[in-house]
């Protein structure tokens, strides 16, 4: 065909101007090379972006699976036994807490300041910040926290005294959540704020009367908001029947958690500097590295002044309400089970090793558990 002789010609001639001029060969043959490097670097790119695509995606999902992992929640005055109970459940292979993390409590009290305060909110609101973006914001952080700082155990858990203040509102944003608020004899507690120096915002080391009115305040935000929740979600978990029958109550909190016995859980002490890790910033540490005892469940008699005693029902009535006995000085109780009894026998035993270890954790820095002044103020 004519068209076809005609392009071969021009192709022809084409080939001999490039062979006639090597400037023009060399311009096509780098040419051709960008165009090679370009085409191979886009093939790459693309495949790049597909597998960060893939990647997030995958991330997204086990992120989204996460969010369906148990969570407990585990609060109350400080000094009521929370760091005991974390490390109780720290020894149980499916659950991990871990220290304090303080982070989680101070966004939670972020949070309910601006919506406690209606200017700040309708600020937010008019900013185009909804409640339901905080909401979410929240809950990623949260989650992110537990996450990592409890290494993606089965059971996701967060021990912050004060988180407790805050159930019904975690309630609502992690539906499977459950909390645990520990409950001790305000006696026991502020004798024991007393003696360690814990500075605790709202209390004073040397007024009584402020303390027991601090404690009262505090626990009764906390119980109001376990009833809010309801009792399939927040169990009351006393300290004295905690330390006195360990194997009943635990045997009770793990059944409220849906958690399945392990013999372990009734000796942490085991697994402290293995499975369960301690800070040295934490004032209970030097105190749960050692069996589950009976060593501070009384220190506080003799020690109240009789002032107080006289008041003990005006300055926190909570005290009564929870079962307590607020008319005797030494009250009763129960009795201790065995395996305690037996704890406590190894604890005189071996005096020398155990303050050897309560020594190695003793706290080494400034002894201060504040976290917000309205943590006590709301």
């Amino acid at each position: 065909m004519p068209w076809l002789s005609i392009r071969r010609r021009l192709l022809f001639n084409m080939c001999q101007r490039i062979i006639r001029n090597p400037f023009l060969c060399f311009n096509i043959l780098f040419l051709t090379i960008i165009i090679v490097i370009l085409t191979f670097r886009t093939s790459n790119i693309q495949q790049k972006c597909s597998l960060d695509q893939n990647i997030a995606q995958q991330q997204n999902i086990s992120y989204k699976s996460s969010l369906n992992k148990p969570v407990i929640f585990i609060g109350g005055m400080p000094r009521s036994g929370t760091t005991l109970m974390r490390a109780i459940l720290d020894s149980h292979p499916l659950v991990r807490c871990g220290e304090e993390t303080r982070v989680i409590p101070r966004v939670l009290n972020m949070r309910a300041a601006w919506k406690k305060s209606t200017l700040e909110w309708n600020r937010l609101m008019a900013g185009g910040i909804s409640e339901s973006m905080i909401d979410s914001a929240i809950r990623a952080f949260v989650y992110e926290i537990l996450l990592q700082h409890n290494q993606y155990a089965d059971v996701l858990c967060d021990k912050d005294p004060f988180v407790l203040k805050y159930a019904s509102y975690i309630s609502s944003i992690f539906s499977n959540a459950k909390f645990l608020l520990l409950i001790r004899d305000a006696r026991a507690v502020i004798h024991s704020v007393v003696t360690r120096k814990v500075t605790i915002t709202g209390f004073n080391l040397s007024d009584y009367r402020q303390n027991f009115k601090v404690w009262n305040k505090g626990m009764e935000t906390m119980i109001d908001q376990c009833t809010l929740v309801g009792k399939d979600k927040c169990l009351h978990v006393y300290y004295e029947q905690l330390v006195l029958q360990p194997k009943k109550t635990i045997e009770n909190i793990l059944k409220f958690l849906n958690l399945t016995w392990v013999d372990s859980v009734l000796h942490h002490e085991e697994l402290v500097g293995k499975k369960i890790s301690l800070s040295k910033t934490e004032h209970s540490s030097d105190q749960v590295i050692k069996p589950i005892n009976l060593e501070a469940l009384t220190k506080w008699i003799g020690h109240i002044p009789d002032d107080i005693k006289n008041e003990i029902d005006t300055l926190a009535p909570m005290l009564k309400k929870l079962g307590y006995d607020t008319q005797s000085d030494v009250p009763t109780y129960g009795v201790a089970d065995q395996l305690v009894l037996s704890n406590m026998n190894n604890l005189k035993e071996n005096a020398e090793f155990w303050d050897a270890k309560a020594k190695a954790y003793a706290r080494h820095l400034p002894n201060d558990t504040s976290l917000f002044q309205n943590h006590t103020n709301n």
